[in-house]
């Protein structure tokens, strides 16, 4: 299968399972994210509440795109995605994923609402920084402007979070002239009928965005191993024909001998030069094509070589104030490249349905330890129908803003901080729970070191150990 050996399929198979599990683990970590609320508020029924969420995970994961999972694929140093050694893709991805699962096992077992995000990226990031240590990389890391987008994305998101959910809940009382939502749920008796639609509807916003959101980091850990593993195969999308690319091709071209290299720098000739040897080697690619049958299997992972690295040096031509382009010409430029790179950043169907699945079943199991955390020990009060409302109604437009933006966004920082956010609004900052606050901020704080020294002393034991 693939052309692979045995080892080497048994050892893909492996790495796509602990995948699916990740997923699994990250339905079952972040399920409180949807259903605390409406469980807590006697909305809903516990299994009734999960199979809901779970559904709507599912449907996120296969609707949300894929703007999200290529912001964490491309996390990754672009000269460690375009290295066709099998083993070292393996070792890539084992480490990855051993990492982030480590620990989002660990605090799921404690309660304690850690991100699946943060373990997920910082076990990327720690991957990319040993690879900057290995021979021959040429000090390549961490894609850090990409890093610095996405830090900023989850640090963002749980400060508006905690702030909007106090400006909720004083509208909230200003305006609802009811007061028993804000009065802790009867224990039998369900919330009044248009609470118990909007705490449902939030519910299923926050289920459906943390599919659309999370899901795409599986979809991105997926893709890694395809393209780690079976480069050649899953290099380019099997959708499109390569060959329609070519008029892409032609108009970067036109744009770069615009450029003159003269009035450039030595960094900038450099990046000149790499962009016309990576157009140079498409030409020679498609040169008497007329038919993609005609391409060799091995040529798919050629051309997204060269578009990987071709992006990589356009975007530092397109930033640099000495380049003098046209607004028009920079358009072009920007159009070109964003065609090409439609051929590199794809998942097949199958990737989906199976991030979807594994989502969704995580959602319906082990949602316990968590849901008691959210619903019971960040305050020191009992969660009320207001206070699952505004909390639920901010997370779902934080989480939906981000991913419309192709960013990452940690559902559980983001929830966490507006229930909190709701407890200050009810009582002031006395009414949080201590202990369980410096818990969670202790895993926060905690996750993205641990698991960057984790996942990166992983990668490296494993390409010590593995065939160079």
């Amino acid at each position: 299968m693939f052309g692979l050996e045995p080892h080497v399929l048994l050892l893909l198979i492996a790495c796509l399972v602990a995948a699916c599990a990740f997923e699994f683990v990250n339905g079952f970590h972040d399920t409180a994210n949807a259903v605390a609320t409406v469980i807590y508020t006697n909305t809903l029924r516990p299994w009734v509440a999960v199979i809901w969420s779970a559904f709507w995970n599912f449907i996120g994961v296969l609707t949300g795109g894929i703007a999200v999972a290529m912001g964490v694929v491309y996390l990754l140093p672009v000269e460690s995605l375009v290295d066709q050694n099998v083993y070292h893709g393996i070792a890539m991805v084992g480490a990855l994923i051993m990492a982030a699962i480590i620990w989002n096992v660990g605090t799921w077992y404690y309660g304690i609402p850690a991100s699946s995000s943060h373990a997920l990226i910082g076990s990327i990031l720690g991957v990319g920084i040993a690879y900057s240590f290995l021979p021959g990389s040429n000090n390549a890391a961490v894609n850090w402007g990409k890093a610095g987008e996405t830090g900023i994305a989850l640090l963002v998101g749980p400060l508006f979070g905690f702030s909007l959910t106090i400006v909720m809940m004083f509208l909230l009382k200003r305006f609802v002239r009811n007061k028993s939502i804000f009065k802790e749920p009867h224990k039998r008796k369900p919330p009044p009928l248009w609470i118990r639609l909007i705490l449902i509807a939030t519910c299923t916003l926050v289920s459906y965005f943390h599919g659309s959101n999370d899901g795409q980091k599986g979809v991105g850990l997926m893709m890694l191993i395809l393209i780690g593993i079976v480069p050649t195969y899953f290099a380019l999308d099997h959708g499109k024909n390569p060959l329609d690319m070519r008029d892409s091709l032609v108009k970067v071209e036109q744009v770069m001998q615009k450029v003159n290299v003269n009035e450039l720098g030595t960094k900038d000739r450099e990046s000149v030069a790499s962009i016309k040897l990576q157009t140079n080697s498409l030409d020679s690619i498609f040169a008497g094509k007329t038919q993609v049958s005609q391409l060799p299997q091995n040529a798919r992972f050629e051309i997204r070589k060269a578009i990987l690295l071709l992006n990589d040096q356009a975007k530092k031509i397109q930033s640099s104030d000495k380049v003098s382009l046209s607004t028009a010409d920079r358009d072009a430029l920007k159009t070109g490249l964003d065609t090409m790179k439609g051929f590199t950043d794809y998942a097949p169907w199958q990737v989906l349905v199976a991030v979807s699945v594994s989502l969704g079943l995580g959602t319906m199991i082990g949602w316990q330890r968590i849901v008691k955390t959210i619903g019971e020990r960040i305050g020191k009060e009992h969660l009320t129908y207001a206070q699952g409302a505004s909390s639920e109604l901010v997370a779902a437009a934080m989480i939906g803003a981000s991913t419309s933006y192709g960013l990452p966004s940690s559902t559980t920082h983001v929830l966490s901080s507006a229930i909190a956010g709701s407890m200050v609004a009810n009582r002031g900052i006395k009414n949080l729970n201590p202990q369980m606050v410096r818990n969670i901020a202790l895993a926060w704080v905690l996750t993205l070191p641990v698991t960057v020294a984790l996942a990166g002393g992983l990668f490296l034991l494993f390409r010590a150990i593995l065939p160079s």
